[in-house]
């Protein structure tokens, strides 16, 4: 009797901590499931429907700052949220640049910078992965942090476009966006030298310096 008891207080308590726990990845999903909606906003070209598309721009971001609050505030990251959590960041800005670069107004998102963009977005995710297959691992570079920065005031200023209160919001988002793009290049291409010096190094050390390790090693290790 008295461990059903326990069992049965036991199961709300995991239940909520389960609940809890994969919070995060529901508002990845969240942030996900808002991109058709950021689109089709973008379909049109007036002022009014312009205002919706960076609302909801917004809020998606809202959405990315409470899924890595909630995920550091619990200490702990799932699988699933590490592929959930980067994919919709890099499925929402795609898309948003896509369909700007793609609008019926002018002035437009020049193509070519959006392809850059994207194109940074694809080599470091890939170098990424390749790094990971050989167990090299970088933490996220302040210059990446930047750019995203950046890059979310310039998005948020070309879905406006329109001239509100003497600030012409599309020039305003150029320039955040330019800024944007320097800072993701500049931080790629930092990023891709870093990985592939720690690779070629990890490959060229000598095979015993692998077997042997000084007495200082093995107890640093131990």
């Amino acid at each position: 009797m008295r461990r059903s008891f326990q069992r049965g207080v036991q199961r709300p308590v995991e239940l909520k901590a389960t609940c809890v726990s994969t919070l995060p990845n529901a508002l990845s999903l969240l942030r996900i499931a808002l991109i058709p909606f950021l689109v089709y906003f973008l379909t049109d070209t007036g002022p009014l429907v312009s205002v919706l598309a960076a609302a909801t721009f917004f809020i998606a971001c809202i959405t990315d700052f409470l899924d890595g609050y909630l995920a550091r505030l619990q200490g702990q990251t799932t699988t699933l949220g590490k592929l959930l959590d980067p994919l919709a960041d890099k499925l929402l800005v795609a898309s948003a640049l896509i369909m700007l670069a793609a609008a019926d107004r002018f002035p437009r998102v020049p193509a070519w910078i959006v392809v850059v963009i994207i194109g940074r977005e694809l080599a470091v995710t890939g170098l990424r992965g390749i790094a990971s297959g050989e167990g090299v691992i970088l933490p996220a570079e302040e210059l990446g942090k930047y750019k995203m920065i950046f890059q979310i005031f310039a998005l948020h200023g070309l879905l406006i476009h329109y001239r509100y209160a003497f600030v012409d919001f599309h020039l305003a988002g150029m320039y955040f966006l330019w800024i944007s793009v320097v800072l993701g290049l500049w931080s790629g291409i930092d990023y891709h030298v870093k990985i592939i010096r720690q690779i070629i190094a990890k490959h060229t050390t000598p095979a015993h310096s692998h077997t042997t390790a000084s007495p200082e090693r093995i107890e640093a290790h131990g």
